[in-house]
């Protein structure tokens, strides 16, 4: 097989010189192609290292949620076996203790004896799961450690007297029923 530049220098409507420059521009196009190829595998090697990088990051951080997840269904678990092995009854009892709980009035009836405990806050109200149940300080605050808000905290009355106040001889007692 004979190429076409051939033919043309043997019909002569080429000479020698117009084949050789034919032949150089030929070749800078073929480097500028490769060149320019070499650039797009490049930037199509940086566009996929780009994706790759963002799935990554991706599924970083949805590991990170599940592990989240994953500890906040621990430590409930945690929560609920101290409250099934340290709940104490509540008593068979008539009398209403209020307490409050998420800006709510609440009411639990308890025996005098138990009520006793409350106020002197040797057992603690923790609201699990909308039960409520009664439990020993210490759990108590090692429930609040995991989650404060499921334990109700009851404000201790303070002994501090105001120097003015007319009142100051009169104490009132911690288990008032009104």
């Amino acid at each position: 097989m004979v190429s076409l530049q051939d033919q043309l220098l043997k019909a002569g409507l080429v000479n020698k010189t117009k084949v050789k420059l034919a032949n150089q521009d030929k070749s800078k196009q073929q480097k500028e192609q490769r060149r320019s190829g070499v650039q797009s595998v490049d930037e199509a090697k940086l566009a996929a290292q780009e994706a790759q990088r963002q799935q990554a990051e991706r599924a970083r951080a949805l590991n990170a949620e599940r592990d989240a997840a994953a500890q906040q269904k621990a430590i409930h678990a945690q929560i609920v076996q101290m409250v099934q092995q340290n709940r104490q009854p509540a008593g068979k009892g008539d009398i209403a203790y209020n307490y409050t709980f998420q800006n709510k009035i609440e009411r639990l009836y308890v025996s005098p004896e138990v009520q006793g405990h409350l106020v002197a806050g040797r057992l603690v109200i923790v609201v699990l799961n909308g039960a409520t149940e009664l439990v020993p300080r210490v759990i108590a605050d090692k429930i609040a450690e995991r989650d404060a808000a499921l334990v109700v905290r009851v404000k201790q009355s303070s002994n501090v007297v105001d120097e003015d106040d007319p009142y100051a001889a009169y104490q009132i007692p911690d288990d008032l029923m009104w």
